[in-house]
């Protein structure tokens, strides 16, 4: 605007020619002739009103032309971008409906135009700045790598994890057969490995394996995502659903990496993961290594000396994949999962538990704090009890054994440790007769130890020896009808007393 001010000027009170102010002011002679014909037909003259500002002055010369009048229909726009967000359709096909329904509407070039110029007006875009260190975005690749089985030839689609650094955008890529929970940890940690150090935040996108929940504001972290972000000590900043510029750089790293790592692996065949990965490992150093365009430096350069320092150091150990599950704690004080059971603080019955599992280890946590670990099982099954979770009661049962169980009973008499031995036997597992051999034990208690005894002696003269039979002994006092058997007298010499030695000359003869 001080550029026309000032070919006013010359023009109008210097009164120099157009081709002179031409010159002086470095602009197209038709430029001038144009600005003194606007600034005319407006009726402005030098100086200018006092007071009118750039804003007026430029309304004044340029006035927007009336758009012509049309009985086109207006498109709902709002409408055609909820329906560009769904998947396959493209601006070509809603156009096409919108020409169906209104046959004397816009033709496509002004449909798209008026499009864009509408999405333009509503959209934004802010540059991002990313200080060395400060985040590693990541993501799948949509395009794969194919694999073919050596024996059977099948193809299987591999799948390819990107990540980039935000400040040098150096490039990581592992190529894995799943893009399932396990490989995507696994995959992370690798990554950090090969960066050398850890970042501040990891940024993913919303798939399964990363979010729970995906959210705009909120998105839930998966809680094995989270452990492996405890174990690195880095920030888990999810991008919000559907806005890929929050995660530009993995966007344009996984670009880079599909046209200049896998397009050029497009025409080779590949038996096994190793196999792959070596091939895009070779790719991946090349890529790394070349210049970023207009720059005199690559991208290994760039992170080797700016960025590579800001890293967190490696823990000592990798992550341990772990899975984590829900389980509510039964009424016995233990979770149940994969017919396996481990216990937990009787206190806790009823209650919500997060179990974390590795290969080998159970942890059971309550609000995010540990209440019982475990060694884990393999065998189907499997039950593991710690005495100290047990109530009182359950963990002196559980503190009994058979030998015990027999030297109690012997306190009462031993016609009372016979029976109930005799009682052990019967059951496949002894500690299936422990609660009738302590109800027959506890027997003493109300009647004593000695009719409890004579009970039991009578009990195994008949052949009784359960604990129903024991107590209606003693409720009927058939106990104390027992009399002490006297010994058998032998029988006198007579002789029509043939004896036994009879019978075995009998036999002799």
């Amino acid at each position: 605007m001080r550029k026309i001010k000032e070919v006013l000027r010359l023009r109008l009170e210097a009164g120099l020619a157009a081709r002179e102010v031409s010159k002086i002011c470095g602009i197209g002679f038709g430029t001038v002739i144009d600005y003194g014909s606007r600034a005319k037909a407006a009726g402005l003259s030098w100086p200018l009103p006092e007071g009118l500002c750039d804003e007026a002055l430029e309304t004044l010369l340029f006035p927007q032309r009336q758009p012509k009048s049309t009985d086109r229909p207006v498109p709902d726009w709002p409408q055609v971008r909820s329906e560009l967000a769904r998947k396959g359709v493209t601006l070509a096909l809603v156009w096409q409906e919108y020409m169906r329904e209104n046959p004397n509407g816009y033709g496509y070039s002004r449909f798209a135009e008026l499009f864009h110029t509408w999405e333009g007006a509503r959209s934004y875009t802010m540059v991002q700045h990313h200080r060395p260190g400060e985040k590693v975005f990541v993501d799948f690749s949509g395009l794969t790598l194919p694999l073919t089985d050596p024996d059977t030839g099948e193809v299987i689609q591999a799948q390819v994890f990107c990540a980039a650094t935000g400040y040098a955008q150096y490039l990581y890529a592992r190529v894995c057969l799943t893009q399932t929970l396990r490989d995507w940890l696994d995959c992370h940690a690798l990554a950090f490995e090969f960066f050398g150090g850890a970042p501040e935040a990891v940024v993913p996108d919303n798939l399964r394996s990363a979010v729970s929940r995906a959210c705009r504001y909120e998105p839930e972290k998966n809680p094995a995502y989270a452990d492996l972000a405890r174990h690195y000590g880095v920030a888990v900043l999810p991008a919000r659903s559907r806005s890929p510029r929050d995660k530009a750089k993995v966007e344009s790293g996984v670009q880079i990496v599909q046209n200049w790592v896998l397009a050029p692996l497009r025409n080779r065949i590949f038996f096994g993961l190793e196999e792959a990965q070596l091939a895009v490992e070779a790719e991946l150093e090349k890529l790394n290594d070349r210049k970023l365009s207009g720059l005199p430096y690559s991208r290994r350069e760039l992170f080797e000396a700016e960025e590579r320092a800001f890293l967190k150091a490696l823990p000592n150990q990798r992550y341990v994949f772990a899975e984590w599950r829900k389980a509510k704690v039964g009424p016995d004080y233990h979770v149940r999962f994969d017919s396996q059971a481990y216990s937990v603080p009787h206190r806790l019955c009823g209650q919500q538990t997060d179990v974390r599992l590795t290969s080998c280890r159970v942890e059971i946590y309550l609000k995010g704090e540990l209440v019982a670990a475990h060694d884990r099982g393999v065998s189907l099954r499997y039950v593991s009890t710690v005495t100290e979770h047990m109530p009182e009661a359950h963990r002196e049962y559980a503190e009994w054994t058979p030998q015990r169980l027999a030297r109690w009973a012997a306190e009462s008499g031993p016609s009372v440790r016979e029976l109930v031995e005799t009682m052990l036997l019967k059951y496949v597992r002894p500690e299936h007769g422990f609660r009738p051999a302590f109800g027959i034990v506890g027997l003493a208690k109300r009647y004593g130890h000695e009719r409890l005894e004579r009970a039991c002696a009578r009990a195994l003269r008949a052949g009784a020896t359960n604990y129903a039979n024991v107590k209606s002994i003693l409720e009927k006092g058939l106990d104390q009808l027992d009399v002490p058997r006297t010994p058998e007298t032998p029988a006198k010499a007579h002789e029509n007393v043939r004896g036994a030695g009879y019978f075995k000359n009998e036999d002799a003869s």
